[in-house]
């Protein structure tokens, strides 16, 4: 979609930044209109986090042609331009948002290079402030230009708390350590469970 003119007009959401030091780095900071819900504009500022480490270590083991964001965090804040009618509040319209989103990080998740993705099972949590959140899982895969495909898992949830929040990611679900053995160092190393739980505790750390 086309970007809007004014980037200042909704709040950057609050992402754990302490916690995404090292090998996480910003790569998008936008804002955008993402779609239509009351008679109003979902604005939404987003922020995209990426295991660049990951992503050079696959690269620089293999045909650099294969350069995949295999591991990545979001968070999004949205606002409703006009305001919603009296009556009607960021609550009411919640169910129409996690469609969409959930529909929106499918298509992202494809942009990203993942073929056959399919919608999967719900997960509840709760952020560190108390709100509840329900996650859906995403998964699919991504093709090599030999051997098998590695398998993607990918979570989004919105909640609603004053503003309402998205946030989500995805990582791979088998050992790229295995896939890639030429790999040097440790980056490869990390676990599909060990890439969930980090996942799952910046989402919830997520404001």
């Amino acid at each position: 979609m086309p970007r809007a003119p004014d980037d200042s007009d909704v709040p950057a959401p609050a992402v754990p930044v302490d916690r995404l030091d090292g090998t996480w780095e910003r790569v998008e900071d936008a804002t955008e209109t993402l779609f239509g819900v009351e008679g109003a504009d979902v604005r939404g500022h987003t922020v995209v986090y990426e295991d660049t480490d990951l992503r050079a270590a696959v690269r620089e083991a293999t045909d650099p042609s294969l350069d995949q964001s295999w591991r990545f965090f979001f968070a999004t804040r949205l606002a409703f331009r006009p305001p919603l009618a009296p009556g009607i509040g960021p609550a009411m319209v919640l169910p129409s948002v996690k469609t969409e989103a959930v529909r929106r990080f499918a298509d992202d998740l494809a942009d990203r290079g993942v073929v056959g993705v399919e919608r999967g099972r719900r997960e509840r949590t709760r952020t560190e402030d108390r709100s509840r959140v329900t996650l859906r899982q995403v998964t699919g895969e991504v093709p090599l230009p030999d051997g098998d495909p590695v398998p993607v898992e990918g979570w989004v949830g919105a909640w609603a708390d004053g503003d309402i929040r998205l946030a989500g990611g995805a990582y791979p679900r088998s050992s790229l350590a295995d896939r890639f053995p030429g790999a040097e160092g440790q980056v490869l190393d990390g676990s599909a469970a060990d890439y969930r739980d980090e996942l799952f505790d910046l989402v919830r750390a997520t404001g």
